[in-house]
């Protein structure tokens, strides 16, 4: 019997968290799983997305979180 890889065995293997007999394992599941596979591949295509965002605070927060830091008396670092 093979073993049902879930979402959560993917991003183990994505990020090699995983002991290397399950990533064979893993590995002859994406071959012969044609969903297994699609869901692996969209999972790269999320994270290379993810990779490229770039979050900034807005001018409000950041004015907010000094006014707070000087309230409390914290020196600027």
């Amino acid at each position: 019997m093979t073993k049902p890889f879930t979402p959560n065995d993917l991003v183990r293997y994505i990020y090699q968290e995983m002991p290397e007999v399950e990533q064979e394992l893993l590995m002859q599941a994406l071959h012969s799983d044609e969903s297994l596979m699609q869901e692996y591949v969209e999972m790269l295509s999320t994270i290379e997305h993810l990779d490229q965002v770039r979050l900034k605070p807005s001018e409000k927060v950041v004015e907010a979180i000094k006014e707070m830091a000087h309230s409390t008396g914290l020196q600027k670092v």
